[in-house]
């Protein structure tokens, strides 16, 4: 029984995912150094700023997904494809939700 873990994985598979790991490091550190460096040293003005912080954010979403969650086309990245895309479903509902029932209380109390 215990043979059929070590059979099962693949040759450098450790190393593979020490090498993402280290390039989702890396791209994570570089998107947030850009982003501290663009509002510490004001950049950008106030609308530009606001469009850099959201394209980095989702930038740093995206690595973060790729390398840390690993999601992708392979057969190990599908299997954790619907969890991450029923949890978007999730979040979305509940944000939208909660800002539905701020709107409507807004406009009853006003």
């Amino acid at each position: 029984m215990s043979d059929h873990a070590t059979t099962t994985m693949k040759y450098g598979a450790k190393i593979k995912t020490l090498k993402s790991y280290l390039m989702g490091l890396f791209l994570s550190l570089i998107f947030t150094f850009i982003a501290f460096a663009l509002v510490g040293e004001h950049l950008l003005d106030t609308s530009g700023l606001y469009i850099a912080i959201t394209v980095l954010a989702v930038a740093q979403l995206f690595a973060q997904v790729i390398c840390f969650l690993r999601l992708n086309v392979s057969s190990e990245g599908q299997w954790n494809t619907m969890p991450f895309i029923f949890t978007f479903i999730i979040v979305g509902v509940l944000v939208g939700g909660s800002l539905w029932i701020m709107y409507n209380l807004n406009v009853n109390m006003m």
